[in-house]
C-alpha cells in the first residue's frame, strides 16, 4: 500500500494516482517524499534499501546499500507480495554525531 503524503490516503501499490486528491504518487507518496528528502539531505552518504523477511523475488533481488543518486523507487517494481511492498529506506550517514 501507498500512503499518500498529502492527504494520508492509502492506495493499492499499482496506483499512480490518489484516489482521494488525484496527487501523483510517485512524486507526492510517502516514500517518495522520503526519498527526495534523503537525496537532498548532506549527511546522508548512501540510503540502503531494507527488505521484510518474507519478501517476494523482486524485493530480495533490490536489497542493498545504493549511492543517493540510484536508489530505487518505492513500491518496488514487479513487487508480487499479497501484502504489497514493504520495503524501506535506511540512511548512512557521514556524521553521527553534530
Amino acid at each position: 500500500m501507498q500512503t499518500c503524503s498529502l492527504c494520508h490516503t492509502q492506495s493499492p501499490d499499482t496506483t499512480s494516482v490518489c484516489d482521494n486528491c488525484q496527487a501523483d504518487l510517485k512524486e507526492h507518496s510517502v516514500t517518495a517524499v522520503a526519498r527526495k528528502r534523503l537525496q537532498t539531505h548532506p549527511r546522508v552518504r548512501n540510503v540502503r534499501l531494507v527488505v521484510a523477511h518474507d519478501c517476494c523475488p523482486a524485493c530480495y533481488e533490490a536489497e542493498g546499500t545504493y549511492t543517493k543518486d540510484q536508489v530505487p523507487t518505492l513500491p518496488i517494481e514487479g513487487c508480487s507480495h499479497p501484502n504489497g511492498c514493504r520495503c524501506f529506506y535506511e540512511p548512512m550517514l557521514t556524521d553521527i554525531y553534530p
